[in-house]
């Protein structure tokens, strides 16, 4: 039962309860992806049958969910060349040739992506009890910069498609996804849930949002319990990643907190958190064929020193 005048404490005990502090080494920079080692991509590898792939990022345009919290602004993509430059012989190369060139400036957090490892801390500790003001300042993440990531984020992918054996479709807005609704899940689906695992928990609610963002960015969402944090430990899963902008519950559990889970999950579990993946189109496919396993790849960008990434997870089956 968790009490929600006392979020202190609920944080305290289980940040202490579920600390990964010093498990790989006093420099570690993976976290939870040590769990994902080559013997587990290997066996992730044999999980490709029919060759069906899935895109599951959210389109990266001026469209997107953002409203501003925090400076987060949506995508501005601009060109920087156009085949009107080349048509008009604006510029300037010979024998006839031209082409297109374009930039784009985002938050890196604005759609589909990871949490970094330096994206949260508590206490002000950093994943592996680091002090926050030597990890991550003005010049980035200098400790557990993403980039660290890029080549491990790749191996069993899990489904948990939450919102429709729980919810029959979707879960409504502040429902709290429990430890026993994820193992109902999994049971219902016929996948165990373990070590070095990427797990997808659908809520269903980017269903609802394509029709127009609402408070899609911030506002209140379902998604995954303050009481899920010996879940996340206990399973020694290497990710985790949802279709909701914050991951967990929304409102929080507590009266006076924001994120909780998070401030346990990623400065004290260590773990890699996705939020905003697009899981309706794989969901669907695994709902008609029964198969909620496949083999997933979702490198960040190795932006150095970056606190997160935007990403285009592939599942594959």
């Amino acid at each position: 039962m968790i009490d929600r005048a006392s979020p202190e404490g609920a944080i305290a005990e289980a940040a202490e309860r579920c600390s990964n502090w010093g498990r790989w080494g006093p420099d570690d920079r993976l976290g939870t992806l040590n769990h994902l080692d080559e013997a587990k991509r290997r066996e992730a590898a044999g999980l490709i049958r029919r060759g069906a792939s899935w895109s599951l990022s959210l389109r990266f345009d001026v469209d997107g969910p953002q409203r501003g919290w925090r400076r987060r602004t949506n995508p501005v993509h601009t060109m920087l060349d156009t085949g009107t430059d080349a048509a008009l012989g604006n510029q300037g190369f010979p024998h006839g040739i031209g082409g297109a060139d374009d930039v784009i400036a985002m938050p890196l957090q604005c759609s589909t992506q990871w949490d970094g490892l330096g994206h949260i801390f508590d206490h002000g500790k950093a994943w592996n009890g680091r002090p926050a003001e030597r990890v991550v300042t003005s010049d980035g993440d200098l400790v557990t910069g993403i980039e660290h990531l890029a080549p491990h984020v790749a191996g069993r992918g899990v489904l948990l498609d939450v919102g429709r054996v729980v919810g029959g479709g979707e879960l409504a807005d502040g429902f709290a996804i429990t430890e026993e609704h994820l193992t109902a899940t999994a049971e219902e689906h016929g996948v165990a849930i373990g070590r070095g695992d990427i797990v997808l928990v659908r809520t269903g609610q980017l269903a609802r949002a394509r029709d127009g963002w609402g408070e899609y960015a911030g506002g209140p969402a379902p998604g995954l319990s303050f009481g899920t944090a010996g879940w996340l430990h206990r399973t020694e899963i290497a990710a985790i990643a949802t279709d909701t902008w914050g991951f967990e519950v929304r409102p929080n559990e507590f009266d006076d907190a924001f994120q909780p889970l998070h401030q346990v999950a990623i400065p004290n579990i260590g773990l890699l958190i996705g939020e905003m993946w697009d899981l309706d189109a794989l969901a669907a496919d695994c709902a008609a064929d029964g198969v909620h396993e496949f083999w997933l790849t979702a490198a960040p960008l190795p932006i150095t020193g970056a606190v997160g990434s935007p990403v285009n997870p592939i599942a594959v089956k």
